[in-house]
């Protein structure tokens, strides 16, 4: 994997979109791109890594798990296109941190507010599911992404034990101070950070149960469980 190249986000974007790094993966999401869903015969899916979503000076990031296979894998942008994300837009827009609450294509208008939102897996793994090893070949964009923001990042949702397993070492290798033995996962967990040598700023990590159906619709995470991790993260970043 070539990290390098041009700085900023929009650079580092540009650089996921093009990884080809993980052979699995790239079978999968250009094989869904090529067949598609009944649904969808008319789009012309993105079958590409799908790269982070929001605003360069964030100060809360959302860490998911992996796009979608006729989700962000068709549309090109996180959480787009599928149920988890209508759960996820809809109460960002209602907690005043997303422009809209439909997220339906990258040309849609939404807008997020203070908000990024990206995954430790950029590539839509078969049955939702990569391997320990497709996470830490993906895990250096990650580590990337959080130095870039560094600067204005002061809180971070972590959405399932998939993600908070991935993001742990990855703050680790960004700077922050994780502590030891690692902090378990679970919904509404808080953990504070230390921030690198040097740095001014202490990172607050929550944890939250991942928005999948089988959260959504068993009531394992509800809207309300959402906002209410969405508010007190907020709150902690400083967001409005």
């Amino acid at each position: 994997m070539d990290t390098s190249g041009p700085a900023g986000l929009s650079g580092l974007d540009e650089r996921i979109a093009d990884c080809r790094a993980c052979p699995r993966l790239v079978d999968w999401r250009e094989e869904v791109a090529r067949t598609k869903r009944a649904a969808f015969t008319e789009w012309t899916y993105w079958g590409r890594p799908v790269p982070g979503f929001g605003p360069d000076d964030a100060r809360l990031l959302i860490v998911g798990l992996a796009p979608a296979a006729h989700g962000g894998n068709r549309t090109g942008r996180m959480f787009t296109g599928d149920r988890s994300g209508d759960v996820l837009y809809r109460a960002l827009h209602e907690v005043g941190l997303a422009s809209q609450p439909e997220a339906v294509s990258r040309d849609d208008g939404l807008r997020l507010l203070g908000v990024r939102v990206t995954s430790p897996v950029h590539c839509a793994p078969p049955a939702n599911r990569p391997t320990p090893g497709e996470r830490d070949t993906c895990r250096p964009w990650l580590v990337q992404e959080l130095r870039l923001l560094r600067p204005t990042l002061r809180a971070v949702i972590v959405l399932g034990g998939f993600g908070w397993q991935a993001a742990l070492p990855a703050f680790a290798d960004a700077g922050w101070r994780v502590p030891r033995p690692r902090p378990a996962f679970a919904h509404g967990t808080r953990v504070t950070l230390d921030p690198p040598d040097g740095g001014a700023h202490r990172l607050e990590v929550f944890g939250c149960f991942h928005v999948s159906q089988r959260n959504t619709f068993t009531g394992r995470l509800t809207p309300e469980m959402l906002r209410e991790v969405l508010r007190t993260a907020a709150a902690a970043a400083g967001l409005p």
